[in-house]
């Protein structure tokens, strides 16, 4: 497949609040601690959207306009991919225990929080973007397959894409049988490399294997392994560190995604 280039970076996780807090902790100069995950409110949703959202739509938002500003992307036109294991398991919580209780009627707002692309809706309102939008979940492997389907549109678009992936915890009793560290979330712009500025990382998908797949630096191990969407953790230590060579991730349960990085100048 063609080259894509990194242009922008967003990430959110437990004891980093952006890429740039996180650098230290993926090249190994800091050790990672963890800490609870600090969720705000999007500032570019109108009041009445922001006070309906929940965390998962808040993650996801705060990491992709990370990306975009990072890129210096019109996010108006930017064609987004939104890759997810879990969705809202909150609301899936909510809307379980009510249709369990006497009272079923659902409100319209839990109803349309529930779908799948309520976070794609969600960031049409807050960003006025118009562009093509797609959403993927492959349980543990929803970040590659976000990848490889973020990588497939800018090539064959011929422009910039956004890939954002994100996972959040279930609450009880739901935590019990699908349990994740804590909340985490990354995003990508991604453009084709002939059309991106040189200077930044090349990423290039290689194919499927069954070696195992790279770990994480240090203790982030434990967070990789802890959410679908920190499957994305040795990628990112490549970017971090500036190192060629071959990163192989986590898709399906005999199969990894290949992929070879190129350092930015």
């Amino acid at each position: 497949m063609n080259a894509v280039s990194i242009t922008g970076c967003g990430l959110l996780g437990p004891g980093f609040d952006d890429w740039h807090s996180a650098q230290a902790l993926l090249r190994g100069d800091a050790e990672w601690a963890h800490a609870p995950t600090r969720i705000l409110a999007p500032e570019l949703l109108p009041p009445a959207e922001r006070r309906r959202i929940g965390a998962v739509v808040k993650l996801a938002l705060d990491v992709g306009v990370q990306a975009a500003r990072a890129a210096n992307a019109d996010t108006r036109t930017l064609a987004t991919v939104f890759a997810s294991s879990s969705g809202d398991g909150a609301n899936c919580h909510a809307i379980c225990a009510m249709l369990a209780g006497a009272d079923r009627l659902l409100s319209p707002t839990r109803f349309h929080n529930s779908v799948n692309n309520a976070s794609a809706g969600y960031w049409g309102i807050a960003t006025g973007a118009q562009a093509t939008s797609t959403i993927v979940s492959a349980h543990d492997g929803s970040f590659a397959a976000g990848l490889v389907e973020a990588t497939t549109l800018a090539v064959s678009l011929t422009q910039p894409v956004l890939l954002v992936a994100y996972d959040h915890p279930y609450p009880e009793p739901l935590a019990a049988t699908r349990p994740l560290t804590d909340a985490f979330a990354v995003a990508l712009v991604l453009e084709p490399a002939p059309t991106a500025e040189a200077g930044h990382p090349r990423l290039t998908l290689t194919g499927f294997t069954a070696r195992p797949a790279d770990r994480a630096p240090g203790a982030l191990e434990a967070l990789r392994v802890g959410n679908p969407a920190a499957r994305s953790l040795p990628l990112l230590a490549a970017l971090a560190t500036r190192q060629t060579g071959a990163v192989a991730l986590d898709y399906l349960d005999d199969l990894r995604l290949n992929l070879t990085v190129e350092a930015g100048a």
